[in-house]
């Protein structure tokens, strides 16, 4: 089965509202789609790259280049689409994961979509629907937030994640705590926006029962999150710091984390996304399913992923009109605090053309 043609699709993708973490704020998305087209199927993929090397040092437009001059001439070369193959075809080009994981799903979603089987079923998906939760960006005031809170938790949300940064931390989750109470599941994301010297002050954060503080370091400062998870009751999750499976054993060898959050995008891709979860299982180390503002294509993905046995806490996989009037697929929506896992082939889910023409920005479309 030989690819007949790769299309590279750029979307806008306004956001119902602005999020703002401590790297940034974004009010659209400039998402980067790739489509591998077969004589049997074709399959999407999908970048989570931002516009700008904040989160990460990627971005959408360096990986677009990587994908086009580099990565899809690597896939044309292969006999046949074989998402194992790869990692390994794709591991001489260094660094670049998010644009490696937007062609492997690619490959994955047109080589399930053949075979009749479903992305869950693939990964070892356990469950037909998981846990919700929702990333509440950092607002104006306190009663921004605490509105901000209230309607997601109307909306059936089971756990709540509150982005922090220095100046906006013990306030802010103090009242969040002091309004729910004590059952709310409560969760902080710091985006790596603090010190070793801030120990102090973040170890104030445990007298709010919460989940986790969520890479309250730099990606490269193991170490320093080891020496903090000693002076902290409340656990350490990494998200930044692990781009890999030897990533997350390293972090777990030096007691750098209790918790790790895999995104797909961040590490290469579903393969080693799910080498992280097993590598995390294999320590006792829970794990859950973060989120990039991901469009129906790369949400799909995730909820199937979060479906696999170690993903024991709730992600931040929310229902598409958390970011997103209108979605490029058909809408996943909350059902009792849960999002059911795709059980079509491939993605099990299809973009809607219309939407996809109404937000498109450019294509290529690429031939052996």
């Amino acid at each position: 089965m030989k690819i007949t043609g790769v299309e590279l699709r750029r979307v806008a993708m306004p956001l119902v509202a602005p999020f703002r973490t401590s790297f940034g704020v974004e009010t659209e998305r400039d998402v980067l789609l790739v489509r591998v087209v077969t004589p049997d199927a074709e399959g999407w993929g999908e970048c989570v790259a931002m516009a700008d090397p904040l989160y990460s040092a990627e971005y959408v437009d360096a990986a677009e280049d990587v994908v086009r001059r580099h990565l899809v001439p690597t896939l044309l070369g292969m006999a046949a689409p074989d998402p194992a193959a790869c990692g390994p075809a794709f591991a001489r080009f260094r660094g670049h994961p998010m644009a490696k994981a937007a062609v492997e799903m690619a490959v994955l979603d047109v080589r399930l979509r053949a075979a009749g089987m479903s992305f869950g079923s693939y990964l070892g998906a356990v469950r037909t629907s998981v846990p919700a939760g929702v990333s509440v960006g950092i607002t104006d005031s306190v009663d921004a937030l605490l509105d901000a809170v209230a309607r997601y938790r109307d909306e059936g949300y089971v756990r709540i994640k509150l982005k922090i940064a220095p100046g906006w931390d013990v306030e802010p989750v103090r009242a969040v705590r002091e309004r729910f109470g004590d059952d709310l599941l409560l969760q902080v994301d710091a985006n790596a926006a603090y010190t070793l010297a801030d120990a102090r002050h973040l170890a104030r954060l445990d007298a709010f029962d919460l989940l986790m503080v969520e890479q309250p370091l730099a990606e490269d400062d193991l170490r320093g999150h080891a020496a903090l998870a000693e002076r902290l009751r409340t656990p350490i999750c990494l998200d930044e710091s692990i781009t890999s499976a030897r990533a997350a054993a390293d972090a777990v060898a030096l007691g750098a984390c209790r918790v790790v959050n895999i995104k797909p995008g961040r590490v290469g891709g579903y393969l080693e996304a799910r080498r992280v979860h097993d590598v995390c299982a294999a320590h006792g180390i829970p794990v859950w399913c973060g989120g990039m503002l991901e469009t129906g294509l790369g949400r799909a993905a995730n909820v199937a992923f979060a479906a696999l046995p170690n993903c024991v806490l709730p992600g931040d996989t929310s229902a598409s009109d958390r970011y997103y009037h209108r979605d490029l697929t058909e809408p996943f929506r909350l059902v009792d605090g849960h999002l059911p896992v795709p059980t079509g082939p491939g993605l099990g889910v299809e973009p809607d053309e219309d939407v996809l023409a109404e937000v498109t920005t450019r294509t290529e479309w690429i031939t052996p």
